[in-house]
This record gives C-alpha cells, sequence and structure tokens, in this order.
C-alpha cells in the first residue's frame, strides 16, 4: 500500500534502538517469547513454582489486555499501535477486541519485515484488516484524524520526544477518538532521577531507554488538546513477575535485577495513561430545524 507523508521529518533511530532491535533481535531471547517484547503483566500468574514458557507468553497477552480493555467499545472501528513490534499486539487486538482495521507503525523496518513475515496470513488477501508501516511516533505517516483508537504498549520509554508524539497522537485521532500509552516512567518530576537510573540500569546509561516521567507525559498529552488523561499504576502486578522471571538468566546484583529495586525505591514504576480526543460539541444552533407542520 502506498504510505502517506508524515508531516515532519524522519529522525534518526538511535544506535541502542538500532542494535537492539536489528542485528539483535530482542524479542528471539529467551527473556521474551509468544511474538511479544514487554515486561508482562503478572496478575493471577503463580511466581512459585518458577513460571514456564506458556506463563511468560500468558503475562504478555495479559498486559496488552490491561491495555486494550479501557479503549472500548471497539468493535468495527480502526486502531493504530504506536511502536509495534514484531506485531502479536495488532494481531490480538484485531482478533480479540473486533477492530475492523489494525494498523501497527514502527520505526525499525527489521522488526517489520518480521512482523508482515510472522502474519503473513492475516496479511494475505488484500482486505487491510491488519497492515505494517514504517514511520516515527513523532512524524507518524497517517492522515489527520485516521484512526478511532491508538495504543502503544512498552515503546514510550524509547520515544525521543514525548510532545511530538502526543502531537501526533492528537492528530490522528478522531474527535471522540480514545488514547492508551502503557509503559515504565518516572514516577516524579525530581531532575536527579534519570542520572540515577542510568547508574542502575544498563538500558537508561545507554540510551535505549528515556527517563520520561509520568508528569511530563501527561503535560505533554494535555498541551495536544486531550482531555480525560487518567494515570494508574500497575506496577505491582509487573516489577516483581519481571524480576522472577529474570532471575532464571541474571544473578542479583546484575543489573537487569535493579529494575525491581528501582521500582522499590520509586525511582521507576509502570503505568497505563488512558487519554481522549474530545467530539465536537453541538449546540441547539448546529440542529437542523425540525420538519414543518
Amino acid at each position: 500500500m502506498t504510505e502517506e507523508p508524515g508531516p515532519g521529518p524522519f529522525p534518526t533511530m538511535t544506535a541502542a534502538v538500532q542494535e537492539t532491535y536489528g542485528p539483535a533481535d530482542l524479542g528471539a531471547t529467551p527473556l521474551f517469547g509468544g511474538g511479544f517484547i514487554n515486561f508482562g503483566h503478572w496478575e493471577g500468574i503463580p511466581l512459585d513454582p518458577f513460571p514456564d514458557a506458556a506463563d511468560r507468553a500468558r503475562s504478555q497477552q495479559a498486559l496488552y489486555h490491561r491495555v486494550l480493555a479501557p479503549l472500548g467499545p471497539t468493535r468495527g472501528l480502526s486502531a493504530v499501535e504506536v511502536g509495534c513490534g514484531l506485531g502479536t499486539g495488532c494481531a490480538l487486538a484485531l482478533e480479540a477486541y473486533g477492530f475492523a482495521q489494525v494498523t501497527g507503525v514502527d520505526i525499525h523496518p527489521q522488526q517489520l519485515d518480521r512482523a508482515r513475515r510472522a502474519h503473513a496470513g492475516l496479511l494475505a488477501g488484500g482486505t487491510e484488516r491488519l497492515r505494517f508501516v514504517r514511520g516515527p511516533a513523532e512524524s507518524m505517516p497517517f492522515g489527520d484524524a485516521a484512526f478511532d483508537r491508538l495504543y502503544s504498549v512498552e515503546a514510550a520509554q524509547h520515544f525521543r520526544d514525548l510532545d511530538a508524539f502526543a502531537q501526533e497522537a492528537a492528530r490522528v485521532l478522531k474527535p471522540g477518538g480514545r488514547a492508551v500509552v502503557s509503559s515504565f516512567f518516572v514516577p516524579d518530576a525530581d531532575p536527579g532521577r534519570p542520572a540515577q537510573l542510568a547508574g542502575l540500569l544498563d538500558t537508561f546509561a545507554t540510551g535505549l531507554d528515556v527517563a520520561h516521567s509520568v508528569p511530563e507525559l501527561t503535560g505533554c498529552l494535555e498541551r495536544a488538546g486531550l482531555t480525560d488523561v487518567r494515570v494508574t499504576s500497575i506496577g505491582a502486578a509487573v516489577w516483581p513477575g519481571w524480576d522472577r522471571w529474570l532471575s532464571a538468566t541474571w544473578e542479583p546484583g546484575t543489573w537487569p535485577r535493579n529494575f525491581l529495586r528501582a521500582y522499590r525505591e520509586g525511582l521507576l514504576d509502570y503505568y497505563t495513561v488512558t487519554a481522549a480526543r474530545p467530539a465536537p460539541v453541538t449546540t441547539p444552533g448546529d440542529r437542523p430545524p425540525a420538519p414543518s407542520a
């Protein structure tokens, strides 16, 4: 299909993003699986005895359900996933939530190639119920008011410019549309948090992840004109399970195990943030005149 031009320049991927989602192929590592790349929502999944690969996949599916549920009603509508990665979340949204059409957009061409191979069956037939498009979160290659719903799962920590992302989210949503962003963020606006996180976690030290704060994100969404912005912490269902899964590969005291430490010390948490694009206000003068008798 022809991709629509975005409103701005195409930003360059950082070296860390290029490597992690390109040659390193993070989604193919044992830490992930099932076609997803997220830390998982572990509520209801036993952590003792040690979870198996099926439990791990179930945790990642559960995170998508936790994100998609607030978007309802969804049947017959269109949606875009920003930072779709391997595209399995798009397929889940299409099949489990009754969307008429789901578009996955991602900055990394190798991830999109993997997504197209993994979901070749759904892509076949030319119906365009599912499609994958290359583009950055900060300059999406879509026209105005293109989608009823927008969501992003564990990708916003890579976005370089939250203001630009929020402006784009508001632009591509139809009036009355809804958005959900879910990822790990700094709970407060303390300017010392980025350095603290870089000292604990290599992903922040290398620039793969950005220490965005929840107040920063909510402020960006509101400045973009989105309303009803609501923040929910889901860290209690994410961090202990993620640390338990990491423990099969990483010893205590190694940097990946510091995610749980950062959560316990109040440096980092996992959130869902919902927002809406206001629908036009209808006044009595906008209504057509009643038919005469």
